[in-house]
């Protein structure tokens, strides 16, 4: 970083609300950095964390990959080199959920200061941001009812089984000469016990 960036990130900082001097004090912005080859320095509370988990970092980034709820969050987290403070995240050995370190009405409020002063951009990603909740609206607007475009709708037990619980009756309907063969070979019932299911499998 040059003598005159220097200065005037100097500048730009002496005009912010205590409040976002506080928040990028802990959490700073990538930005700043980026002309530098070390990462962006990390919080304190990254900081203070055990060698034990710096040294399963991927296979917590390999993890998080394959959850597609998790994909913000990660991606997020790469950028900054830390914990995106907005966003909940997951603890891969005890497999719990961490909420975010900023409630939505803090997140609110922050967004709210530094679009006043013109940082908005060196804050992380957060729903709160404008034009967030826009692109949602869009995104939820294109999806039909009726169609699963766009949706993820667990649906009750009876749906989920419906498709291979019709297959398993069709097999049955097809193989049903056979079943009776064998059922009058059988002596009528006495010791059958392939009873037919409607259950699926």
């Amino acid at each position: 970083m040059t003598t005159r960036q220097a200065a005037k990130h100097i500048k730009l900082a002496q005009g912010l609300p205590p409040r976002l001097i506080r928040f990028f004090e802990r959490f700073p912005p990538p930005q700043l950095f980026a002309n530098q080859p070390s990462a962006a320095p990390q919080p304190a509370s990254v900081a203070a964390a055990t060698t034990s988990q710096d040294a399963n970092v991927s296979s917590v980034e390999d993890a998080a990959a394959t959850v597609a709820t998790e994909s913000t969050s990660l991606s997020s987290t790469l950028e900054l080199g830390y914990h995106n403070p907005f966003l909940p995240r997951k603890n891969f050995r005890t497999g719990k959920w961490i909420g975010p370190v900023y409630g939505l009405r803090k997140q609110a409020d922050l967004v709210k200061l530094a679009e006043k002063h013109g940082v908005l951009d060196l804050l992380p990603y957060t729903i709160k941001k404008p034009g967030e909740k826009e692109k949602r609206r869009i995104e939820r607007g294109l999806q039909v009812r009726g169609t699963g475009v766009g949706q993820k709708v667990k649906g009750k037990v009876w749906e989920r089984t419906l498709k291979a619980r019709l297959e398993q009756r069709r097999q049955a309907m097809i193989n049903m000469p056979a079943l009776i063969q064998e059922w009058k070979q059988k002596g009528h019932g006495r010791g059958w016990k392939k009873w037919p299911s409607g259950k699926a499998a």
